[in-house]
């Protein structure tokens, strides 16, 4: 049942369009590795498309008709997109959503110290990791530090090839008896997780010691580099992201190794679609969020009411009468895919998979009934009615998709946006990309299901109704 591998009947025209749409890709994840880049580089994206901030058509007073293209942005970490359509938006948006936040290793508030020699930074990992995957590997450090001033200095080292790296050290096997005892989750504890970033102490002019005179060091650098101050750790976003830039892998060149493919793997290709759309009959929507990897908490996650207010906005600047009841009923007469990747089957742990509902590499998008957790908690179960809607357009469209659910049914699932939007009564299904190595620093893709997830996302925004 739709298990078509899609390198089988490529043509060579389309092998084309898969390297450079996986170019591009790759050139995003790469330049992109946080969720304040991402958003940054998504404005971008949309303003070269001809979209126009909220606030501005706010400012200006007028009101929006079909082809208009508008977006805003919550905090500098979550997008809203619309491209206005022909039809009232009280008979529905086409939404696809995604989230930009992966899972990482954020810098504490008082994270710098000095010990053994080194000045290391203590951080507090952020989202599902296993935490053995994160030491020894080449480290970057990317964020802002914002002044009491409320200056920004944008912070990004480990990228270029000429920058420094950074790492966290591990046991040597000699003296690592005890701890290869230890079960995976306490291999490497949590608070084991601190970055390793000096080592060369600071020379007074006497050459007299001075207690942390590594740590001494690293601030005058702070200071001079970059004009930090200890102090203003406190008032910092900054994260630990491997270094280096996403790869194609294989020999075949079939797939893309890269950091952060959960979820910047739909969310590029959903931006994409958006951008690329010509204007529809229903009103199209991308929105890009944070803090799905945390539960979607906070004023950047799909929890706070960014979303809702920013189509209560638009909805207030199409009509003359604006009121409750024609939010309510947009929000339950649209359609949404909730754009999230899928665990991928792998072959070197068959049996946490049910092959007939596992998703593969290379058989094209994946559609995801439900997920949650065994069965089935804190799922979204999407309706079958709206599934075949979904089945019928990518049919006629000659999308190659798939059918799946993560893993099998007493090991575990996993959660998305998904739940959060079907609130509000709309028809939503999780809708993504299979994965492997999902949550680990490198993940693996194929490119061909990046592009073709890519042509289904505009599928749906062009055909759904």
């Amino acid at each position: 049942m739709n298990n078509r591998n899609i390198w089988e009947k490529v043509t060579q025209k389309k092998v084309k369009d898969i390297d450079k749409f996986s170019a591009e890709y790759i050139d995003f994840i790469s330049d992109n590795k946080t969720e304040r880049e991402c958003c940054d580089a998504g404005v971008q994206m949309l303003e070269e498309a001809g979209y126009v901030e909220l606030s501005k058509v706010i400012k200006a007073g007028r009101k929006l008709k079909a082809g208009d293209k508008i977006y805003t942005t919550q905090m500098n970490k979550s997008i809203a997109a619309f491209h206005i359509g022909k039809r009232p938006l009280t008979e529905g948006l086409n939404i696809l959503g995604a989230h930009i936040d992966s899972p990482r290793l954020d810098i504490k508030q008082n994270p710098l110290y000095e010990d053994g020699g080194f000045t290391l930074l203590d951080t507090h990992y952020y989202g599902g990791v296993k935490k053995y995957q994160w030491v020894t590997i080449p480290l970057a450090i990317h964020g802002v530090v914002v002044k009491k001033d409320g200056s920004i200095t944008e912070i990004n080292i480990g990228e270029d090839a000429d920058d420094p790296v950074f790492f966290i050290s591990d046991l040597l096997i000699h003296l690592a008896q005890k701890q290869m005892e230890k079960k995976a989750s306490e291999v490497i504890e949590g608070e084991a997780l601190d970055v390793i970033i000096g080592n060369m102490p600071l020379k007074e002019s006497k050459d007299k010691e001075t207690k942390d005179a590594v740590k001494g060091n690293i601030l005058k650098l702070l200071k001079s580099q970059y004009d930090i101050d200890e102090e203003d750790f406190e008032s910092a976003e900054l994260e630990v992201v491997p270094a280096g830039r996403a790869r194609e892998a294989g020999i075949d060149r079939s797939m893309i190794l890269g950091y952060g493919h959960d979820d910047r793997v739909c969310a590029y290709p959903s931006l994409r679609a958006l951008i690329d759309t010509p204007t529809c009959e229903r009103t199209t929507c991308a929105i890009l969020v944070d803090k799905e990897e945390i539960g979607s908490v906070g004023a950047t996650g799909m929890r706070s009411r960014f979303f809702a207010n920013a189509v209560a906005e638009i909805i207030n600047l199409s009509t003359d009468n604006y009121s409750d009841i024609l939010l309510s009923r947009c929000m339950a007469n649209s359609y949404m895919l909730s754009s999230d990747v899928n665990a991928g089957f792998d072959p070197t742990y068959a049996d946490k998979f049910e092959k007939k509902n596992a998703s593969y590499l290379g058989n094209g998008m994946a559609l995801i009934k439900f997920t949650g957790s065994r069965g089935k908690s804190g799922s979204n179960d999407a309706n079958a009615e709206y599934i075949a809607k979904l089945r019928n357009i990518l049919d006629k469209s000659g999308v190659i998709y798939q059918t799946a659910e993560l893993g099998k049914v007493d090991i575990g699932g996993g959660g998305t946006i998904a739940y959060i939007l079907a609130l509000y009564g709309m028809n939503v299904i999780d809708c993504g990309i299979a994965v492997l190595n999902m949550h680990a620093p490198w993940e693996a893709i194929s490119k061909a299901d990046l592009y073709e997830t890519y042509l289904g996302y505009k599928t749906f925004l062009k055909d759904i109704e």
